[in-house]
């Protein structure tokens, strides 16, 4: 691609597409663009949201998939028909090295889908190897590594986006407007939620690696692990790899919350909680509770998995004038204000503000309708890329809003201690707690 084409053109050469459509009506329309003025991608990780972006991509008329990674080659066959489809029949490459993607001169920018283990180590890579960034959140495993993410982006001036999509929803823009203007009056309490019904997983013996897994390469900057089918399917649930929910789900109303009420670091952190369910092996909390104190209000950050009745936010009410039953949103962000009371959601679904009610019926202000927000944050990148300004979603917030998870499981993980923060290093006071603020890396895969 000629790069220099590409980022002089202007923003209104895109898609030109509604914000809200999840699949162009005609795949053939990726040719929209000239070839050589399309951003050359490679999608890293192809479970789950790697797929979902490599898809979402495809359809951009700017845009074409030229690699697509994955250290489970058995995924080779079903994801490159599946972008080739999109992409008028041109397969893109496969690789089990994403290395070999890297250093492909022609290749722009780099989707890291990966588990979360490796999120900050293909970010440094990416940016190394002078490629943009659009990672999946959370950013980083710990804390440590997420900042040496951010020095890497600036040392190589490099444009890294978080999978924050929320920042880039005009729903989002309209209700952290209502709030900038004062209208919600002096705000000293918000409340983050994370709630659904998800069970454990069972514990399953080290078995023999199957012939199309790379399993040295897909756990990476993790410790040497036997092979075990949980570590793939279910790797969220491995201090390991994960920060559990609170990193993989919670992280978008936690970044949602600290955009609007404009919020930086934490004075202090203290969280408790257990799991309750431990019928299998699954390490992280299925229910805690945070409180992170900022100088002028306290974030509460409440997490259940034991709670089946709490609800997801449905297409309907995404693509609809409707909004989620409240009580029964699960990713759902309260904001308490003197003048008035906000309910966000997460990934679409609105907001409204709440007064106080009037014979007992709630009392309604305003509100601001929600759309899907995958089309405008990938559309933000693409913008980004082009105009090398900034994301709302960079990687710089995103690892702000990361330490948030970070230090809320340090102090899960220390039986509940009061962390405080210093700011000016992004470490806190208990030195049993700091031992969770980086990990030891194996060679090659090593954060440094």
């Amino acid at each position: 691609m000629d790069r220099r084409n590409f980022l002089s053109r202007s923003k209104s050469a895109g898609l030109g597409i509604a914000a809200g459509l999840a699949i162009l009506p005609n795949a053939a329309s990726v040719f929209g663009a000239p070839a050589n003025e399309r951003l050359s991608l490679a999608i890293v990780g192809l479970r789950n949201r790697g797929l979902v972006l490599a898809t979402a991509f495809a359809q951009r008329a700017d845009c074409r998939i030229a690699y697509l990674c994955d250290a489970d080659s058995s995924l080779k066959d079903s994801r490159t028909d599946s972008v080739a489809k999109v992409q008028g029949g041109v397969a893109p490459k496969f690789v089990q090295d994403f290395r070999k993607a890297l250093d492909d001169t022609s290749v722009d920018a780099v989707v890291i889908a990966t588990p979360d283990h490796w999120h900050c180590l293909a970010t440094i890579w990416a940016c190394e190897a002078k490629k943009d960034v659009f990672v999946t959140a959370p950013l980083s495993h710990n804390p440590w590594e997420g900042r040496r993410a951010v020095e890497a982006a600036r040392k190589h001036e490099r444009i890294v986006v978080a999978d924050l999509a929320c920042r880039s929803s005009s729903y989002g823009a309209s209700a952290k407007k209502y709030i900038d203007s004062g209208k919600l009056g002096k705000i000293h309490f918000c409340r983050v939620c994370e709630q659904s019904g998800q069970g454990n997983f069972p514990v399953l013996p080290a078995a023999a690696v199957p012939e199309c897994l790379d399993w040295n390469t897909w756990n990476g900057p993790a410790p040497q692990t036997p092979y075990n089918a949980n570590c793939q399917n279910n790797w969220h649930g491995y201090w390991q790899y994960s920060g559990g929910n609170t990193a993989v789900e919670g992280i978008h109303q936690l970044d949602l919350a600290r955009w609007l009420c404009s919020l930086d670091y934490p004075k202090s952190v203290t969280a408790r909680g257990t799991r309750f369910d431990t019928s299998g092996a699954n390490e992280t909390p299925d229910t805690m509770v945070s409180l992170f104190e900022f100088d002028r209000l306290l974030l509460s950050f409440e997490l259940t998995l034991t709670t089946p009745y709490m609800t997801r936010i449905s297409q309907a009410v995404r693509n609809g004038d409707v909004f989620p039953h409240w009580p029964q949103c699960g990713s759902r962000v309260e904001i308490y204000g003197s003048e008035g009371m906000m309910i966000v959601g997460a990934h679409g679904a609105g907001w409204q503000v709440f007064a106080r009610p009037r014979h007992e019926q709630a009392t309604l202000v305003e509100r601001g309708w929600g759309k899907p927000v995958d089309l405008e944050h990938q559309q933000n990148f693409v913008d980004s890329v082009r105009n090398r300004k900034r994301s709302s979603a960079d990687v710089e917030e995103a690892h702000r809003s990361t330490l948030l998870v970070h230090y809320a499981n340090m102090s899960y993980r220390t039986e509940g201690q009061k962390l405080q923060v210093d700011p000016k290093t992004e470490a806190v006071d208990s030195p049993e707690a700091m031992k969770l603020f980086r990990r030891s890396y194996r060679k090659p895969w090593v954060v440094g």
